[in-house]
């Protein structure tokens, strides 16, 4: 591959994903890490990205590429099964904690029968339950960020802070070995609140998100119960999460079977 075609590539995959580590480039474009090293530097002097510590992230992202309903529109196959196999989890009564995640948010979807309640920063998971007579939704304080539709800031950290939930059901940027990350610092804080606060603590990533490292290292593995994934997560690292203790629940959807799972959508929770 050339050096312009590689370059187009990788500010294309930023575009995508606003941050992404240098093994992550090294291997979307097929290159060794040192001539992504260069690359990088030579889109940092024509200003269209910045380098970080271990990786680079976007300057101008497009004006709609994280917003909430943009987000959305991505692997939604996959983030519907999750959220279906996720909501199986929670029991009846039980007090949920959820954050700004669009995953999160198809996991909302599917909480209507349960009859719990709801704590959340997020505007479209509170909106989905406003007109919901027998959920009860406390909505953190904090500094609206319209394109996540999330509130943020000390106020939510707060409140946070205060809750004692059953289980906080979340979403990130990237999941590893060395743990979760974010590809929005700003989250960071709330959602180690979060985890703080919740006795059980899932967290939703489609398969897009395994070893992968954001920007902002968020928590080490032992603080997570709950992996919930799609079909089409790479086995290995699935295997990698359930040797490290974790629970990994394989959701099926669209043909794609998780392992041992109905082609029905439905998916077998293995623990580690």
């Amino acid at each position: 591959m050339q050096a312009e075609e590689r370059h187009k590539r990788i500010e294309e995959y930023l575009q995508r994903v606003e941050f992404a580590s240098l093994e992550e480039l090294a291997r979307h474009v097929s290159a060794s890490a040192s001539t992504v090293r260069r690359d990088l530097t030579l889109l940092e002097s024509c200003g269209n990205i910045r380098r970080t510590h271990g990786g680079a992230r976007i300057i101008n992202p497009r004006s709609d590429e994280f917003t909430f309903s943009s987000r959305d529109t991505q692997q939604l196959a996959e983030k519907e099964a999750i959220g279906r196999a996720c909501a199986d989890l929670v029991r009846v009564r039980e007090s949920v904690i959820m954050d700004a995640g669009t995953t999160v948010y198809h996991a909302a979807r599917h909480l209507e029968s349960k009859a719990l309640q709801i704590v959340t920063n997020s505007l479209p998971v509170a909106n989905l339950f406003a007109s919901v007579q027998h959920i009860e939704v406390v909505v953190t304080g904090g500094v609206i960020y319209p394109r996540l539709g999330v509130l943020v800031g000390p106020l939510a950290v707060e409140a946070f802070a205060k809750m004692h939930a059953d289980v906080a059901v979340m979403g990130a940027g990237g999941i590893s070995v060395d743990g979760v990350t974010n590809s929005h610092p700003l989250l960071i804080d709330i959602q180690r609140a979060m985890i703080e606060s919740a006795r059980r603590v899932i967290f939703c990533l489609d398969h897009t998100k395994f070893d992968r490292r954001s920007v902002a290292f968020l928590c080490e593995l032992d603080f997570i119960d709950t992996v919930v994934t799609d079909g089409l997560a790479p086995a290995e690292q699935v295997e990698v999460l359930r040797a490290r203790g974790l629970e990994v629940v394989v959701a099926a959807f669209e043909g794609v079977p998780g392992p041992n799972a109905a082609a029905s959508g439905s998916a077998l929770p293995v623990a580690g």
